[in-house]
């Protein structure tokens, strides 16, 4: 009744023609052939209908443009026409709100980019914008597809226009689930959140045999861009995991935390965890010595509901943590330091990473708390010379753009430019609270001593304990857990134990915040 290898043949009744667009349906379902399957399988991989089912609550994708196919002639490819073209796209919901989807599927010319791939790929994602819902993309393919030439490059820069502009409007998640290489890697870099499946996901702008005939450099695929190297050297991959299940899984946890677009509120649910609750553990999780190490993940973990969170980069800068958790409910950034970490210093990477996670809140209503345990910016020869100043200010002009509720509570040390960086009170946070153990100064005691009295403890008969006086001295006047509360630069002094709650009043009332920037067509931040 049908062509299926052509265009349909002309069927005798209604029923013939229904049931030929059945056969037809069922054809695309199954893909190119029981042998191409076998291949990807072969390479521990899933098909790319079988991660979108993952993705998407059961039964609730719609596809669009099943049965498109191309129109490009020479190279064998006039003989060659599959449906889809190469990618899936459509719309689903995840916990019951839409999101739209495109996958690329490697069985058909190895998921690369053609004019109608590109095409139904430009669509997916107008749709998301107009209908202002998040866009996951399933990224497994071999990047343009060479046979078609300049149109499959268009067909790239289309896709980086539409990622451009819905940035900060519509949530966009890109999973790598297969290579991913040349010009194709620059879409992912331009989404809000990167995923990586270990060995079998790749990114990089030139392959390992490009790299050994240039430089002679001998690398493998992981080596140079697999997810491990993005996850802890480059900063390119958000998250990284040993399967696709447990990936997919991730990115519909992910989903929940987010709004469906920017003009909407996180989700916010019904938490069993009691607003109330106090956390007297805090009182020996921090210890009061500013010189000894903590695991700042176990305060965020007694701070916010059922001690569960989503860390965002956890293997990259991890000086520094940013994770997405629910306080009462409410869905809330968190950017901490982490003195287990290089002691909780401020880099040139810990500053890129926080940058970008406080943007993304801003963009997406997400309110912001911030926990202090810093003593300063790194210093040295390599951060000066990579330009800690311009990254240092990208972490500054997000904290000052930002425009959702700021919280920031200073736990023990906040030092110099490190302390105004962290979301000051001088730079717009709403509220400041400090615990009884907060240092907050320009420096440390000692080192300030050693400049203010440098004259005195010279002179001294006995250096040392001049200097051990007047270290003394200076934290007695400028560094007690007072000085800043009696100038109005916290608004107060908490029991540690009280944290939590405390948190949660506060982010009750600044719920109906609003702020106006200046009327201007966009910033020029640090770059």
């Amino acid at each position: 009744m049908s062509n299926l290898e052509g265009a349909p043949v002309e069927a005798s009744d209604v029923r013939g023609r229904v049931a030929e667009l059945h056969a037809i349906r069922e054809q695309v379902r199954r893909g190119p052939s029981e042998r191409a399957t076998q291949a990807q399988k072969a390479k521990g991989k899933l098909t790319a209908r079988e991660r979108i089912a993952l993705l998407l609550d059961e039964g609730s994708f719609s596809e669009v443009e099943p049965l498109r196919r191309h129109r490009a002639t020479g190279f064998g490819l006039e003989s060659k026409k599959p449906y889809t073209d190469g990618v899936i796209t459509g719309w689903g919901t995840v916990h019951g709100r839409t999101v739209f989807v495109y996958a690329h599927d490697f069985r058909i010319f190895g998921g690369a980019l053609g004019e109608a791939h590109a095409t139904k790929i430009h669509k997916i994602m107008d749709m998301a914008i107009a209908a202002g819902a998040p866009l996951v993309s399933l990224n497994d393919g071999a990047g343009a597809r060479i046979q078609e030439g300049v149109s499959a490059l268009a067909g790239y820069g289309g896709i980086f226009q539409r990622n451009t502009r819905a940035s900060g409007v519509i949530p966009q998640i890109s999973v790598m689930l297969g290579p991913c290489a040349g010009g194709a890697a620059y879409s992912p870099a331009l989404t809000d959140f990167v995923f990586m499946v270990r060995e079998t996901s790749q990114m990089f702008i030139t392959g390992p045999d490009v790299v050994r005939a240039v430089t002679g450099e001998e690398i493998t695929q992981n080596g140079l861009g697999g997810a491990d190297v993005h996850a802890e050297t480059s900063g390119v991959a958000h998250f990284a995991y040993d399967d696709e299940e447990t990936c997919l899984e991730e990115v519909r946890y992910l989903l929940s935390l987010l709004p469906q677009n920017n003009r909407e509120n996180p989700p916010r649910v019904a938490s069993e965890d009691p607003a109330d609750r106090t956390g007297e553990a805090l009182l020996d999780l921090v210890p009061a010595d500013g010189n000894r190490p903590y695991d700042m993940r176990k305060v965020i973990e007694e701070l916010v509901d059922d001690g569960d969170y989503l860390e965002i980069h956890e293997r990259w800068a991890t000086n520094i943590i940013c994770a997405l958790s629910r306080l009462d409910g409410r869905v809330v950034g968190i950017v901490a330091n982490q003195p287990q970490s290089l002691a909780g210093v401020l880099d040139i990477e810990a500053s890129e990473k926080a940058a970008r996670f406080i943007q993304m809140c801003d963009a997406f209503n997400i309110p912001i708390i911030t926990l202090l345990d810093v003593p300063g910016f790194l210093p040295g020869v390599d951060q000066e010379h990579g330009g800690i100043i311009r990254h240092g200010a990208k972490l500054l002009y997000a904290y000052c753009n930002a425009t959702v509720p700021r919280i920031s509570v200073i736990l023990r040390k906040a030092y110099g430019g490190a302390y105004i960086v962290m979301d000051s009170q001088s730079i717009g946070a709403d509220l400041t609270y400090a615990w009884p153990t907060n240092e907050i100064a320009v420096m440390g005691a000692e080192g300030a001593a050693n400049v203010i009295f440098r004259k005195q403890i010279a002179e001294a008969d006995d250096p040392e304990a001049m200097r051990a006086r007047m270290v003394k001295e200076y934290k007695a006047e400028l560094m007690h857990p007072y000085y800043a509360a009696e100038r109005g630069l916290v608004d107060d002094v908490i029991d540690p134990a009280e944290t939590r709650s405390v948190l949660i009043k506060s982010l009750a009332m600044l719920a109906t915040k609003h702020a106006d920037l200046p009327s201007r067509k966009h910033g020029n931040p640090p770059q």
